[in-house]
């Protein structure tokens, strides 16, 4: 269930929020006072593609899932980006006045920051700096989904298994490794794959040395994964 009352909105740090670093301690203050901060479960929906918006959501702790599903069956989805904590969501329709155009859902227990839509605007109009971080990021977001497109239709399978790897990486110990809370499901999600051809993927890549495969994660122990790009695009 989610927990709404655990943690009250005024024991907040916004300052550790990137996007509200530069606000004066009175301006932190204003915005806490109109924001909520819930608590949400592994697994747990945020919310849902379809649903009117009237909201802006900040990541505080833990990761989540951006994703959409086949309306004809729930079970197949596609994960769309994943975020963590410093992050942003649901800014989309503050913009356009659509619904929300995907689904976020909890991927560990994460702590999230509710501003409603006018709050928010406030906030940009004390301090314009924030909108030009929003801009900046929605940028970033752009260019990574250009590049996802791209890999979708012009990559195999197995090189977009290779550099999905490298992109959740994150290093421990020395190592790179992809670990909890992704799992082989959630990868297949992220590049259009059956989870069977994901793990058939993984088992060659592992037969060659590329990844090491163990229960709850993967270690990377060649950086150099295959990643075979079309001559067209070589040369483009």
């Amino acid at each position: 269930m989610t927990n709404i009352d655990v943690i009250r909105p005024e024991k907040v740090m916004l300052k550790v929020i990137p996007f509200f670093s530069d606000l004066s301690g009175s301006q932190l203050e204003s915005i806490g006072s109109h924001a909520a901060l819930r608590s949400y479960e592994k697994g747990e929906v945020i919310l849902r593609q379809g649903d009117v918006a009237d909201s802006f959501y900040v990541i505080v702790s833990g990761q989540v899932k951006v994703f959409m599903t086949d309306p004809a069956d729930a079970e197949r989805e596609v994960i769309l980006r994943t975020l963590a904590a410093g992050d942003f969501f649901g800014e989309i329709p503050m913009f356009d006045h659509e619904p929300r155009s995907a689904s976020v859902a909890a991927l560990e227990q994460c702590h999230v920051q509710i501003l409603s839509y006018r709050s928010f605007q406030k906030a940009i109009e004390r301090s314009p700096d924030i909108a030009k971080r929003v801009l900046a990021t929605l940028a970033n977001r752009l260019r990574n989904a250009n590049r996802k497109i791209g890999s979708l239709a012009l990559l195999d399978i197995s090189s977009r298994v290779s550099r999905t790897l490298l992109e959740l990486a994150i290093v421990s110990n020395g190592r790179r490794v992809v670990g909890e809370p992704f799992t082989q499901k959630d990868l297949a999600s992220m590049i259009g794959a059956s989870r069977e051809m994901v793990n058939r993927t993984l088992k060659d890549l592992e037969g060659e040395g590329y990844i090491e495969i163990h229960r709850k994660s993967i270690t990377i122990l060649n950086e150099n994964l295959p990643i075979h790009y079309p001559a067209r695009m070589l040369h483009s």
